[in-house]
């Protein structure tokens, strides 16, 4: 597999005692059940000497993931370092210390710890643009855990923030870290143009398999050059002795909640399916301590989990559950529905799964459809990339009708996908 040697820490008679000691750790990562040490690509960047990112002004995209190991975070160990010069941070949705809720950024302020201005990189192109000449930044770093869906938006933030990039002449890095729900396959529909948003900006699948590193590696080859007619100065620092196969618990790296509402690993499996819930009158579990794995409504009852488990979904399991939700969607009501319970995380399948929920459910409490939209698109469309799904369900179709209708799209990304993956399967098989 593709991965950088062990070395040790370059530079650091200079650095301040909190630096040294931060990328020290950094360098030194314990080992997972693999045999091998994972280190994400801010560890081997540390364990290099920053040497990428030396004599430039550096900005940096990141959120409360952009941590070490001993959960120091980056950011905070770059502004004490003597060798890197970082002017300016860039927060994504949720914001870079992590204050606010989906669909939010957050301010332009001045972080009180390091003294650096954070400006506000949510889901606006130009804003961005201006931002990163106003820094007087020559290089952009991202690093932000991803969890594997095309509708997590920290993506579409890096590929707008590669776009500005390209447009100034900027360099820009991104320091990889896993995908915590394996990069094993692609899965699901492939976005329609038509269909893009903020939650899928260009047509990948909505389950994609591929690390950020992968992925930037992906836009720059066939996004970019349409979109601006060039490619960014694109620089990946990859991981070591991370494999495709792996989930995120078998790392050895500490999870930091993504988002809001990713409170665990378990949360990331589910969730490339169970969000698809987003599109619904349904809750899906936004202010419980377990969003995306209980879903509900007023009035349904026990009869959703019984018909989701005579299904028999693959490594899979459905319990009769009621919460109230505290925000969003029947915020404050006694919801009944169903706790999703991953069994075989190796056969579940998050989409499949999502769909004959909603199946399942419009079978069982008709009453509850699609929630209510502001404009002319149904937002299942906007999660989907597509209207298919939509159009089967309303027609009383069922999944593997669905599941059809994506294959072609689906066989053309993974075969695109191929040339730009890092990383191998832990036997060596690249997928």
């Amino acid at each position: 597999m593709l991965g950088v040697a062990s070395v040790p820490v370059l530079g650091g008679a200079s650095a301040t005692a909190a630096a040294t000691a931060a990328t020290t750790a950094a360098a030194r990562p314990p080992t997972h059940g693999h045999g091998r040490q994972v280190r994400t690509g801010f560890e081997t960047l540390a364990a290099a000497g920053f040497r990428e990112l030396r004599g430039q002004r550096v900005g940096m995209i990141s959120n409360p993931t952009g941590v070490l190991r001993d959960l120091t975070h980056e950011v905070d160990v770059l502004a004490n370092h003597p060798d890197v010069d970082i002017v300016a941070v860039f927060g994504p949705e949720h914001g870079f210390r992590g204050v606010s809720q989906a669909g939010q950024g957050e301010d332009f302020f001045i972080d009180a710890k390091t003294g650096l201005p954070v400006y506000n990189a949510y889901n606006d192109a130009a804003r961005m643009s201006d931002q990163f000449a106003a820094a007087g930044i020559d290089t952009v770093v991202f690093d932000i855990q991803d969890v594997g869906a095309r509708f997590y938006t920290y993506i579409w933030t890096m590929y707008l923030a590669m776009e500005a990039a390209a447009e100034l002449d900027l360099r820009f890095v991104v320091l990889d870290r896993p995908n915590p729900i394996t990069g094993v396959q692609a899965e699901g529909p492939v976005l329609h143009p038509e269909n893009s948003t903020f939650v899928g900006l260009k047509p990948i699948s909505q389950q994609h398999g591929m690390t950020v590193g992968e992925l930037a590696q992906y836009f720059n080859g066939e996004f970019l050059p349409p979109a601006i007619g060039k490619q960014v100065d694109l620089t990946v620092v990859p991981m070591s002795h991370w494999f495709r196969d792996m989930w995120f618990d078998e790392t050895g790296l500490p999870w930091v909640l993504p988002s809001p509402n990713m409170p665990t690993v378990d949360t990331a499996i589910v969730y490339p399916g169970t969000a698809l819930f987003e599109a619904t009158a349904l809750s899906e579990g936004r202010g419980t301590t377990r969003p995306f794995e209980l879903i509900g409504a007023p009035g349904i009852d026990h009869r959703w989990a019984e018909a989701l488990n005579a299904r028999n979904l693959p490594g899979v399991r459905f319990r009769e559950a009621y919460f109230t939700p505290t925000i969003s969607k029947q915020a404050n009501k006694v919801c009944g529905g169903v706790q999703v319970y991953v069994e075989d995380r190796e056969a579940f399948d998050a989409i499949t799964t999502g769909l004959a929920m909603i199946v399942t459910q419009r079978q069982e409490f008709p009453e509850y459809g699609w929630r209510s939209q502001d404009g002319p698109s149904y937002w299942l469309d906007k999660l989907t990339g597509t209207d298919r799904a939509r159009l089967v369900i309303d027609a009383g179709g069922d999944v593997d009708e669905i599941v059809a209708g994506w294959q072609g799209d689906l066989a053309e990304f993974r075969k695109k996908r191929k040339k730009y993956l890092i990383y191998h399967q832990m036997r060596g098989r690249r997928p």
